[in-house]
């Protein structure tokens, strides 16, 4: 096997010089900026209406488990605004807009907002489980599709994809499944 593998600087540093306006996206950059912008967008309106569901579920849960539960579920919303906010942040980075816009939260969500009955801890437990379960699917999907082309960004979805895994996993126990 020969090594080929060369860095023409020269062509990098008058590639950086030139388009200095486009911040750390690069010529090297492998992906459809605009794509990723809007599937990250898609990403941070996910992340808000799991935010939504899970700080309404903490408040309203009621029962003999009730502080068990409604501490978990606070914690989860807690993390699912940060992912939403570290989304946000990688928008903002690209040159994008981050989408915050409350009108198309639920079109662009990839779960739903529930609010099963107040006392129902279970169907909460089950609603919230079936979310994250969404979530780690589509995410898996959006860092093969990122695959080496933007490392930063799959960095990202993966460790938010790290934190869904655990979300699930506190359901299922509390589920007892």
């Amino acid at each position: 096997m020969t090594d080929d593998f060369v860095v023409d600087v020269s062509r990098i540093r008058d590639e950086a010089r030139r388009r200095m306006e486009a911040g750390p996206v690069t010529d090297t950059y492998g992906v459809d900026k605009d794509r990723v912008i809007a599937i990250l967008n898609d990403v941070i309106a996910t992340e808000v209406v799991c935010w939504l569901r899970y700080t309404r579920h903490a408040i309203a849960a009621t029962g003999i488990d009730r502080a068990q539960v409604s501490a978990e579920f606070t914690e989860h919303a807690k993390e699912e605004m940060d992912h939403a906010l570290r989304a946000a942040e990688r928008v903002s980075q690209l040159g994008g807009d981050p989408d915050f816009d409350p009108t198309t939260l639920h079109e662009r969500a990839h779960t739903d907002y529930t609010t099963p009955d107040d006392g129902d801890l279970k169907e909460m437990l089950r609603n919230n489980l079936y979310a994250e379960r969404i979530v780690i699917s589509t995410y898996q999907e959006i860092i093969r599709w990122l695959g080496d082309h933007d490392p930063t960004t799959r960095r990202l979805m993966e460790s938010i994809l790290e934190e869904e895994e655990e979300h699930a996993d506190d359901l299922v126990d509390l589920l007892g499944i």
